[in-house]
């Protein structure tokens, strides 16, 4: 029976759920300590809404068929790319070697997560190969939690699990910066697990994007892309300059301050933020982030944005 002529009969409410993956049409939706294989609602796709992982949800059902993803609650929040929705944290993973950081890179992601409306949080892998405070002071500076992982020592491992506890998160990265090594350390049996499904899915690495939730043994939830860094830079968006200054959590206090109040805060006289990196007080490497992420923007009209 097709799902058009399921939602033309009279439909079974279930427990409200999660829908911790979608793949192939399908929608896995835990809910009342099960997990359910689904079809999304046929209206839900005339309205241009598509489920994500993350996705609080309303499960209906009829008689011989399989549940239909029937409405989604409101979001808090939602990425496009990696397609995630109602996240708290996204942990954003340098290394400080090989890779080394690059910070137009962590900016843009610290960017997109701040007007996603989702706290990041910056961990420096690789401590033990090299140490990395100006990176670390530079994102303290601005108001960001910084965590150092030294895997020699396990220095950093439980403050990445605290931090995780009681929260959805998800990894952001470039190729290279220790993530799978991070996961082995905070739960091996995660490590294990997505690499499992990495290879089943035989989609080589950075081809796919289907996001799955898992639960943790520390009560944390993980929001993870099997064989996908994450969120690599390209894939971020382009934030239009209007709302770009408020992606600069350090930038909050300034704004308001200029001489005028069409600053854009480049490079103009009288700027209160220009003059706070001339002070010391804003991160240079930030505000050139941020110059360049400008430029960006204003080349790219609202609706190709999209």
């Amino acid at each position: 029976m097709s799902g058009k002529s399921m939602e033309n009969r009279p439909a079974e409410c279930m427990p409200e759920g999660t829908i911790i993956k979608g793949i192939g049409g399908f929608y896995y939706v835990e809910a009342a300590g099960s997990v359910y294989e689904c079809r999304a609602r046929g209206l839900l796709r005339k309205q241009g809404i598509i489920p994500l992982a993350g996705d609080r949800c309303e499960l209906r059902t009829g008689e011989g068929d399989m549940p239909l993803v029937w409405s989604i609650k409101e979001r808090r929040n939602s990425l496009v790319r990696p397609p995630v929705a109602n996240i708290d944290k996204l942990l954003i993973t340098v290394s400080s070697v090989s890779p080394e950081p690059n910070m137009l890179v962590i900016d843009r992601m610290t960017a997109n997560a701040e007007l996603a409306g989702i706290e990041p949080v910056i961990v420096i892998t690789k401590l033990d190969l090299k140490p990395c405070d100006e990176v670390a002071e530079t994102y303290r500076k601005a108001g960001y939690r910084v965590i150092g992982v030294n895997y020699q020592t396990g220095e950093g491992v439980e403050e990445v699990r605290a931090e995780m506890k009681g929260c959805v998160s998800a990894f952001a990265g470039n190729s290279g910066v220790g993530k799978s090594t991070l996961l082995n350390a905070i739960e091996p049996q995660l490590a294990q697990k997505t690499a499992e499904i990495s290879q089943k899915l035989g989609r080589g690495r950075h081809t796919t994007r289907t996001v799955e939730l898992f639960r943790l043994s520390f009560g944390a939830v993980i929001a993870d892309t099997p064989g996908f860094s994450s969120f690599d830079t390209e894939l971020c968006s382009v934030i239009e300059k209007d709302v770009l200054p408020e992606c600069f959590r350090e930038f909050e206090q300034y704004i308001g301050q200029c001489r005028f109040t069409s600053c854009a805060h480049l490079c103009e006289k009288g700027c209160a933020v220009v003059a706070a990196v001339e002070r010391g007080d804003i991160a240079k490497s930030r505000h050139e982030s941020y110059c360049v992420m400008y430029e960006e923007a204003k080349s790219i009209k609202p609706w190709e944005n999209r």
